[in-house]
């Protein structure tokens, strides 16, 4: 009987692939270029549109359709939804989901706002943010800043259920958005800056019951990694391969939290994410028995895991002993693309830490791990030899390590910042050029650790920064490039004054979008990065861009609302150059370009 099970799964696996192991309305409402069925475009987080009645000639023709104030100000990160005449509009906290009708200029069909307890706001490391809705089977999937995951009707935006994913007492909150695969709804949590424990944990999408749970760090059985199965850089990770690289009992409050996005390949059922820093930010603080640095394993990692499972099939370690918080959370891009001269099916990654790698996503071999910004300077680059001890692992520059035995000292001139030469702002791939489009942070800092005690509930970072440009460049704080995965190389870059925080999309037009904290919506063009239109939205640009077409006419559409680590000093109203761990002074000069708001543009021709 059982082998008769499983060759009637089989059969079924062969005939129809991509629907027995995905989401069959995921797949069906993100396969129809009109809509924006999920936050990164598709499973394959790739934002790209096959959209092209906005192309490289008229794009500068571009007017404003229609606008929507959200009613709430802080930091509007992620970007609407549209389902057939329906966008689903989401906002910071306290977190409301709009329906609006798009055959009325977006008139609010219902709208949803969740009771929180205000005391989570503190508690929220960097800005009230909110990465936005995700859609499948006829329900919208919210997951609030207070850790509640909550199914929502798309029709009439009634509770389908809910249930808390965490515990804002400890410091566990959300700003992510979630992942909808097959029958489940699969979240992360934020908090490694209050010495959480972090985890993803999968949902039953019809009901809200837990069916799996799997932490980032502490036991085999609990981080569900098989020692014999799971590899890492084509080796088996062993047993307790995290308790070994952990002091005691610190991976309890160790951090590693899941806060960014997630991708799904239906042909391996495997999904992709990564995990954030170590806790404490002091690093002395984390060494090992001896004194030395230790791993701290699968902090800044990215993880393949079955998703029926939640096992892992492999991991990598990017930045081992974290020294200066370049969480590992960014997008992994699923694509398959030439390296070395030969097809790959590849994963990926432009990490907070300097460095973009591209990963075989079935095997998890490394395959290319290259600095894409010039300026990075933490590390002398990954040893790629297979056959050495120090395999896929980043040379330290001395002299920009944080880690002092014994005394504090502020290690100067850093690059990048603990914000990273690229953030959660997702980057795009457009299959056209076989191009990566990288919204950057051209930023450095200063980074003094200090000892800090563990309370619940508490921060627990234990550094005080600063940050400023990159010395000797254009003197601004940040470049949208041009990746080429396959060699590690950037192909153009384009330089901006601040950081470019805002994801980017890239179209069938020939057509890259992205926006600029001063509040510009940019269009370049995919071949050379040429600026071919530009508006000053209403506030700075911190959301991602999204297109759609509605009643034959093609739309771009994009939250502004300044916020978010970059504009924490404005959404928060901070003035010290150090609170918001560095980036108030960093990013001073904003006061200067725009004001708080939250409002969504929506753009087309005339």
């Amino acid at each position: 009987m059982r082998k008769l099970i499983q060759s009637a799964v089989l059969l079924t696996t062969v005939a129809f692939p991509v629907f027995a192991l995905a989401n069959p309305d995921v797949i069906k409402q993100t396969s129809d270029p009109n809509q924006w069925a999920i936050q990164t475009g598709d499973y394959a987080n790739t934002r790209y549109s096959k959209l092209d009645q906005i192309n490289r000639d008229n794009v500068k023709n571009l007017k404003v359709a229609w606008t929507f104030s959200t009613g709430v100000l802080r930091g509007h990160e992620g970007a609407p939804l549209v389902i057939g005449n329906t966008m689903y509009v989401h906002t910071p906290f306290p977190n409301i989901v709009y329906a609006l009708d798009l055959n009325q200029d977006g008139k609010i069909i219902w709208k949803y706002e969740p009771k929180q307890d205000p005391s989570v706001i503190p508690v929220m490391c960097c800005d009230t943010v909110y990465r936005g809705v995700a859609y499948a089977d006829g329900m919208i999937f919210l997951h609030q800043a207070d850790t509640t995951v909550v199914a929502l009707d798309a029709k009439t935006g009634k509770e389908v259920w809910k249930v808390v994913n965490g515990d804002p007492k400890k410091g566990e909150t959300n700003t992510a958005t979630v992942l909808p695969v097959k029958d489940k709804v699969i979240v992360g949590i934020s908090g490694a800056e209050f010495g959480v424990r972090g985890h993803v944990t999968a949902y039953d999408m019809k009901t809200g019951k837990q069916l799996w749970r799997a932490y980032s760090l502490g036991p085999d059985s609990e981080m569900l990694i098989d020692p014999e199965k799971t590899t890492s850089l084509g080796k088996p990770v062993g047993k307790d391969s995290s308790l070994k690289t952990w002091t005691g009992d610190q991976w309890k409050i160790g951090g590693g939290s899941a806060w960014g996005w997630y991708s799904y390949d239906p042909e391996t059922n495997l999904f992709f994410y990564g995990t954030a820093n170590p806790s404490t930010w002091n690093p002395v603080q984390r060494a090992g028995a001896d004194g030395k640095p230790i791993d701290q394993k699968w902090t800044m990692s990215i993880f393949a895991r079955d998703a029926d499972t939640g096992v892992a099939k492999w991991a990598y370690q990017m930045t081992p002993f974290d020294e200066w918080d370049y969480d590992g959370v960014n997008e992994m891009i699923l694509a398959d693309i030439p390296v070395g001269g030969q097809p790959r099916k590849a994963l990926v990654h432009f990490d907070r830490n300097g460095l973009g790698y591209t990963l075989d996503r079935v095997t998890g071999e490394l395959l290319v791990a290259q600095k894409f910004d010039p300026k990075v300077n933490w590390t002398t680059g990954v040893v790629m030899d297979k056959n050495s001890p120090q395999y896929g692992r980043p040379q330290v520059v001395p002299a920009m390590s944080t880690f002092q035995t014994g005394q504090d000292k502020n290690t100067k001139g850093v690059c990048p910042a603990a914000l990273g030469s690229k953030d959660q702002q997702p980057a795009a791939y457009s299959p056209r050029t076989g191009l990566f489009y990288v919204p950057t942070n051209h930023v450095c800092m200063d980074y003094e650790p200090f000892r800090v005690s563990y309370t619940a509930g508490q921060p627990y970072v234990g550094a005080t920064l600063s940050m400023y440009p990159a010395p000797g460049s254009h003197g601004g704080m940040g470049n949208f490039v041009a990746w080429d995965a396959g060699q590690g190389k950037i192909v153009w870059s384009v330089p901006e004054q601040f950081s470019v925080w805002s994801g980017a999309l890239a179209t069938g037009g020939g057509v890259v979008f992205y926006g600029t904290l001063e509040g510009y919506l940019k269009a370049v063009d995919e071949k050379d990065g040429k600026e071919l239109f530009k508006f000053k939205t209403p506030s700075g640009i911190i959301g991602n861009v999204m297109t759609y077409n509605h009643n034959g006419k093609q739309h771009v559409a994009v939250l502004s609302g300044i916020g978010g680590w970059a504009g924490i000093g404005l959404a928060a109203g901070l003035t010290n150059p150090t609170d918001g761990l560095g980036a108030v002074g960093g990013y001073a000069a904003l006061r200067d370009y725009t004001a708080l708001g939250g409002v969504l543009t929506v753009f087309t021709l005339p």
